[in-house]
């Protein structure tokens, strides 16, 4: 005969299973204040990128950082500072050559970037391995959130805070080049401000989820919860808030799936967003794919 459990044994183990790793051992409580602090930023920059398009642009930029922070890798090994300041003056420089490129030449702005991007990602490649450690690599490309101390969670926690006010002094151009961005470039020099105050904000930002999450995981933690959020609701208020639960939702779950099954916690994270994503596309209330089904067959029916 089975025995069914009293609720009140099942709970506690459930909350020893959710929490226990996060109150027993530092380095959990580590990432996740930090992986926090880099949604804090980046998400709501990713938002934006979504609406303007940009989602492809910001994955070139999170290549673009990569020759820098290698080169001040080669110099300084892991050290916060020449890493921070060799990945945000790469991708500056990566962008301010692809803007001039594109208001130079024929080319677009995103052929320029493409181009940049590429010589970038082959550079950085080649000086990382100019020290033969394929563990250093590792870590450069995926990051190593388990290991942040306090100066790198103060550092994640200033480009956050940073993020927030630029965003904030941005936001009302940033909204009206998502409307009419014929409008605001009739308004003067309030487009340009826009644009490249905005190319700011995704270096920084991608310069902290590197910290965090490598160069190619980075982009994920800002584009997936705003592209599954926007499957939801249509206003953008709600789409910000949402997209921001989502996010700390898939932190804390790949946190917990990197320590219970002994897994990468950069890719952890990212496939627990990537899942929070693919289900906000099949179920989400706002254009999701199972809704659509149903209709139609409701119409036919």
């Amino acid at each position: 005969m089975k025995v069914l459990m009293p609720v009140s044994e099942v709970l506690p183990d459930m909350s020893s299973l959710l929490l226990g790793p996060f109150s027993e051992y530092v380095f959990m409580q580590r990432a996740l204040v930090g992986s926090i602090a880099v949604c804090l930023g980046a998400v709501p920059v990713g938002l934006f990128m979504t609406l303007r398009r940009m989602s492809l642009t910001g994955d070139a930029m999170a290549h673009a950082i990569l020759p820098g922070a290698a080169i001040a890798y080669l110099l300084s090994g892991l050290s916060l500072i020449g890493l921070t300041m060799g990945g945000l003056v790469a991708g500056l420089v990566v962008a301010a050559l692809a803007g001039w490129v594109a208001r130079t030449t024929h080319l677009k702005e995103d052929t320029s970037l493409a181009a940049f991007y590429l010589i970038s990602l082959a550079l950085g490649v080649l000086v990382i391995s100019l020290k033969r450690s394929n563990i250093d690599l590792f870590h450069v490309l995926f990051g190593n959130i388990l290991a942040l101390d306090n100066a790198a969670l103060w550092l994640l926690a200033s480009i956050g805070s940073i993020s927030l006010l630029f965003l904030a002094f941005l936001y009302r151009p940033l909204v009206i080049e998502c409307v009419d961005p014929s409008l605001l470039r009739r308004s003067g020099n309030a487009s340009s401000i826009a644009h490249y105050g905005f190319l700011f904000l995704m270096v920084i930002n991608l310069v902290a989820g590197f910290h965090a999450l490598g160069t190619l995981m980075a982009i994920g933690i800002m584009i997936l919860p705003a592209a599954a959020a926007r499957f939801w609701t249509k206003t953008l208020d709600s789409i910000l808030i949402i997209s921001m639960l989502m996010s700390f939702t898939g932190c804390y779950t790949g946190l917990l799936l990197s320590f219970y099954f002994d897994l990468p916690t950069g890719p952890a994270i990212i496939l627990s967003l990537g899942i929070v994503y693919i289900t906000s596309l099949l179920a989400g209330l706002n254009g999701g794919l199972l809704g659509k089904c149903y209709t139609k067959r409701h119409l036919t029916g």
